[in-house]
């Protein structure tokens, strides 16, 4: 296979919101170009991206795919990735890897809150964009609203470089902008007659390209000068201006096409050959340490790993982008992160489920590679010597949680680890043992994600797990002062068991002073691990409690602290003054001072006005006006308090804080009441108080359970 230099490389990667076409679309590409003979379809579950089992039994794209073209001395890298945003963490990767984000538009619909999500990694990674209105041919298509949503949108930088002379069912016919020429499809699709644009087409064909030539001067001094000169610009000027523009996020070009007939697929790949960046034009990466590190084939080689695949019979499967230097079979490059050295054994281009070998790779390119041993998504490769570690990608908070249940208590120790496995493919994945509510709890972005995950777990792991709602994680604290004793006796021949502890509680406010009601000996303020603090004081005098038994009594308050008498959570912000007690010369031990400290803590906390605190998220939905009111309507009935509303592009967003408690599995809910068209992110805020109500409920469940 040949090996393209950075020049001769062009690396995209299909986006857009659920059911735009984009399987499809790099469907046509890869057979346009000849790497296929025939097309598949969704439905005939036979496309070249859409391989795994899952994605063909539930019709829609759950991974990344990797394919390439060479098309006129260009290679192509094609990466298609899934629409819904539960599988964000596989768009946000390639994004990073790619030089132009390929944006495809549902003809019917315009801009979604899909769009305007995946626009928010696109701005963030500064990638050229170009538009694909697809679904041309749809009934219900409407490309001048579609096109009318991106301009308000997205603003003059969108600029149109073909219309549909038809659409909907008739749809046969593209008027290229760029090429003033009309391109005429047969019924079946393809290779497209060139044809003069036809007379009632010309006017509009003019207006909109003398704006295309405007646009394309805009980007270079010297283009402006010459379009001010003679008036227009000639072909191979206009492709330098909109190149330029593309690269600077100035020019947003905008295709027709119609990837279920095949139609406009062709010349789109000629504009991406000679037009769109190639990966010498990207902005470079950054280390780091704040370095660019620019594609150079002649430097030090270093790789970026963006999805890692884990196929049981095969092994693990690393798919990267050179960044600098070349990378061949038997180069031996470090992890940076964990300095592990990793052999390179095999080198493959992907297209789909089939490698391709090959025995070399340069900057720029994207490849893949079989069983490094230590190496996963996000890390960076490195020549020895030559010690990179380029920026990591940041993913987004999981919006959802659920706990893992083994049906088997033999698989009880491989689901842990198979989670592992699963969370170093899918870095958005969460998976953590909670000693806390003690639970396996695995977080993702929404109800697909997790069922891929289970999917995952039973299909190819063959493990039967139950997923559950998980237990929530409440904090206790006191509102009020009291004071306990307790004594600890325990005489059962030879050495007995004897301590007295007298002790107040307080809730703990910032910046209080110290207690003035007893002399203060010692003092320790502690941090707790799981938020908030603890003040001990040892107020003890005259030697009724030796000072060697302190650290004991304050262990015991720490013990239950760690498990809280209402509802067995762990408590927070309290202060602890010891001022008495008893001891016996003989009795007397570590353990009956730990003991005694313990119970007369959960006696004094439980007189103090026991307040359970819930934890209190966060949360900003996008949505369309339209579903505003059940929105609304539903978050009311989740104890949410709404925080403001604003709007971004033709969207709205609301800002609520909402009780985690009333989150459980929410993305359902919200998916259901705006037919998939509003979205959510939540992240931790605080803890609050919960109603005293739900407090007794919780309290009285916690005494039920240790009554059995």
């Amino acid at each position: 296979m040949k090996i393209y230099d950075e020049k001769h490389l062009k690396n995209i990667v299909l986006l857009g919101a659920p059911k735009a076409g984009k399987t499809l679309l790099a469907e046509d590409m890869i057979f346009e170009a000849g790497i296929i003979h025939r097309r598949g379809t969704i439905e005939g579950k036979n496309t070249v991206s859409d391989f795994h089992e899952i994605e063909q039994e539930r019709g829609n794209s759950v991974f990344a795919s990797s394919m390439h073209t060479e098309w006129r001395d260009y290679k192509i890298n094609i990466i298609d990735t899934p629409g819904f945003d539960d599988f964000v963490g596989e768009m946000i990767s390639s994004v990073r890897v790619a030089d132009t984000c390929v944006m495809v538009i549902n003809a019917q619909h315009g801009v979604e809150v899909g769009t305007e999500l995946i626009w928010d990694y696109i701005d963030q990674f500064q990638k050229p964009v170009l538009f694909a209105i697809n679904l041309v041919d749809h009934p219900r298509a409407n490309f001048d609203n579609a096109l009318q949503s991106l301009q308000e949108r997205f603003g003059s930088a969108v600029v149109q470089m073909q219309y549909p002379v038809n659409q909907g069912e008739p749809f046969n016919a593209i008027v290229d902008l760029l090429k003033m020429v009309m391109y005429k499809f047969p019924p079946e699709g393809g290779k497209p007659e060139k044809l003069p644009i036809p007379a009632n087409e010309k006017e509009k064909a003019d207006r909109l390209h003398n704006a295309l030539v405007e646009k394309a001067a805009e980007n270079d001094e010297l283009l402006m000068e010459k379009y001010f000169e003679h008036g227009t610009l000639d072909e191979d000027d206009m492709r330098e201006g909109l190149r330029l523009g593309m690269i600077h996020h100035d020019v947003f070009p905008v295709f027709v096409t119609s990837a279920k007939k095949n139609m406009g697929t062709g010349r789109m790949m000629g504009f991406i050959d000679n037009v769109a960046p190639c990966p010498v034009d990207a902005k470079p990466e950054r280390t780091t340490d704040g370095n660019e590190l620019p594609i150079d084939q002649t430097k030090p080689t270093v790789l970026f790993v963006f999805k890692t695949h884990l196929e049981p019979n095969l092994g693990k499967l690393s798919f990267f982008k050179v960044m600098s230097g070349e990378v061949t079979t038997a180069s031996e490059l470090v992890n940076s992160q964990t300095g592990a050295v990793e052999r390179i054994h095999q080198l493959f281009i992907m297209d789909g489920k089939t490698r391709n070998p090959v025995d070399k790779l340069v900057a720029g390119d994207i490849g893949a590679t079989l069983k490094l041993k230590d190496t996963y998504t996000n890390q960076t490769l490195h020549a020895k010597g030559h010690d990179v570690t380029l920026q990591p990608i940041t993913y987004p908070e999981p919006r959802i949680r659920t706990a893992v249940i083994a049906l088997s208590k033999n698989d009880d120790e491989k689901i842990g680890e198979v989670l592992h496995k699963i969370h170093h493919e899918d870095p958005t994945l969460m998976v953590a043992y909670s000693k806390e509510i003690k639970q396996l709890i695995v977080s993702g972005q929404g109800e697909l994600h997790l069922a891929v995950c289970k999917w995952m777990l039973e299909n190819v792991y063959k493990l039967h797990v139950d997923f559950e709602s998980p237990r929530i994680s409440y904090r206790e604290t006191i509102r009020k002062s009291a004071t306990s004793t307790y004594r600890h006796k325990k005489q059962s021949g030879g050495a007995g068991q004897f301590a007295e502890v007298h002790l107040k509680v307080e809730p703990l406010i910032d910046g209080m002073p110290d207690p003035t009601e007893f002399p203060v000996r010692g003092k320790e303020v502690i941090d707790l691990e799981w938020g908030g603090k603890l003040v001990f004081y040892n107020c003890i005098v005259g030697g009724v409690i030796d000072a060697r038994f302190i650290p004991s009594i304050l262990k015991g308050v720490m013990e239950k602290m760690e498990e809280g008498p209402i509802t067995g959570s762990y408590v927070r912000d309290v202060r602890v003054m010891v001022f008495d007690g008893k001891m016996h010369p003989v009795d007397s031990n570590d353990i009956s001072f730990k003991i005694a400290g313990m119970m007369a803590f959960k006696d004094a906390f439980l007189k103090s006005e026991p307040q359970l605190l819930e934890p209190i998220f966060d949360v900003e939905i996008m949505l369309p006006e339209d579903v505003m009111g059940e929105v609304m309507g539903d978050l009311q009935t989740r104890r949410s308090l709404i925080m403001g509303m604003d709007s971004k592009g033709n969207y709205q967003v609301i800002k609520a804080k909402t009780p985690l408690a009333e989150l459980d599995r929410y993305s359902t809910t919200l998916r259901s009441l705006s037919q998939g068209r509003a979205r959510f992110t939540q992240n931790f805020a605080d803890f609050s108080s919960v109603p005293f109500d739900l407090q007794q409920k919780l309290s009285r469940q916690l005494q039920e359970a240790e009554a059995v």
